[in-house]
This record gives C-alpha cells, sequence and structure tokens, in this order.
C-alpha cells in the first residue's frame, strides 16, 4: 500500500472544499457539545450524537472520494431512517465495549482490536442498508487482515500534523481533521473487497 499516494490523494480532495467541511465540522463539535451540557443524561445524548454524526461524517468523505463535493445538509440525511441511526449507535457501543474489554487484558491487544475495528464505521456507512451492525464488525476484522500494521503507520503519521494543531489552540484543524478524514476513507477504499487471507475465519464475536 502507497501510504504517500494516499496522503496526497487526501490533499487534493480536500482542496477548495475546507470551508464546507469546517462548517460541518463546526455544526457536529456545537451540536454534541451541547448536548453534553445537558444535566443528567448529556453525555449519553452526547454519544448518540456523535456516533449518529461519525457515520455522516464519514458518508461525506466516501462521497468526496468519489468526487461528489460535500454539502452541509448532507450532515441530516442519515436522520431520515431511524434504522440507520439506532444501529450507527450499536455499532459505536459494541466497537467501544469490544475494544475495553480486549484491553482489560493488556494494552497491546487492545490496541490490536482498535485497528481490527477501525473500518467498521466506513463499512456501514456505504453497506448500512445491506449490513447488521454485528456484521459490519465482522466484515471490518476481515479486510483488516494485513492491514493493521499499514493502517497503524498511517495514523502515527500524523502525529506531527497533530502536535501542530494543539500548538495553534486547534486552528489548524481546519486543515488537519479533515486531511485525516479523507486519508482514512482512502485507506478503506484501497482495502475493502479484499479476499480474505487463508487464516481467517469469519463468524466469531471479538
Amino acid at each position: 500500500m502507497d501510504r504517500t499516494a494516499i496522503k496526497e490523494t487526501a490533499k487534493k480532495q480536500i482542496s477548495g472544499k475546507l470551508g464546507t467541511l469546517l462548517i460541518i465540522n463546526l455544526i457536529v463539535w456545537a451540536i454534541t457539545v451541547v448536548l453534553g451540557a445537558i444535566p443528567a443524561v448529556g453525555s449519553v445524548l452526547a454519544f448518540v450524537a456523535a456516533s449518529i454524526f461519525e457515520i455522516s461524517l464519514i458518508s461525506i468523505y466516501l462521497r468526496l472520494s468519489d468526487g461528489i463535493d460535500p454539502q452541509t445538509s448532507d450532515l441530516f440525511n442519515i436522520f431520515n431512517d431511524t434504522q440507520l441511526c439506532g444501529n450507527a449507535v450499536i455499532i459505536s457501543f459494541l466497537t467501544v465495549l469490544f475494544t475495553t474489554l480486549w484491553s482489560l487484558l493488556f494494552i497491546v491487544p487492545g490496541i490490536i482490536k482498535a485497528l481490527s475495528y477501525a473500518m467498521v464505521p466506513y463499512i456501514y456507512a456505504e453497506n448500512g442498508y445491506f449490513l447488521t451492525p454485528l456484521q459490519s464488525i465482522d466484515e471490518s476484522k476481515r479486510i483488516m487482515q494485513g492491514h493493521k500494521a499499514e493502517l497503524f503507520v498511517l495514523q502515527l503519521s500524523f502525529i506531527g500534523w497533530f502536535i501542530l494543531s494543539s500548538l495553534t489552540c486547534g486552528i489548524l484543524l481546519i486543515y488537519v481533521a479533515p486531511y485525516y478524514s479523507a486519508a482514512m476513507t482512502n485507506f478503506y477504499n484501497e482495502i475493502k473487497d479484499k479476499p480474505a487471507p487463508d487464516s481467517y475465519t469469519a463468524g466469531t464475536l471479538l
């Protein structure tokens, strides 16, 4: 896998679209912050909103990778289908739960499983009408076989960008957040629909 090509393609995809992507990210941030501030139930509502918007955001970047310019209204398309919204929350809950359970053993197994589940929201964003949450998790485990190290290195290559973002009080995230999201989407597009290695056995819960 050509990590440099993935990142260069991401730069081209977001070029000229940072304004729209910034507005989209600010809307998500504002909604989750407001919901999170509600007494007693705020954390739950913020988690639900973040889970749903994650699928919306990924859908936007999937279309962007197909050459379709992002629209602010695209962020709310998922709310037209309550099943998609519900499953988005279930997916987020299950991946957090499974990763946490593995992390209770040791840190390394938790990291490995987090990488294994990393493509779940991408798979569901693209195939939500055809796959259940558990099928999406199973498919992520399948396509990530042999690619976990590649994803880890790709994510690691953005550490410098995120450090610089923190030094600019988050201002640089206007560029870095869309750049990172586009690169992760391109990574998914590179590995999806690849045949499973002979050693892979589908159907296990974790």
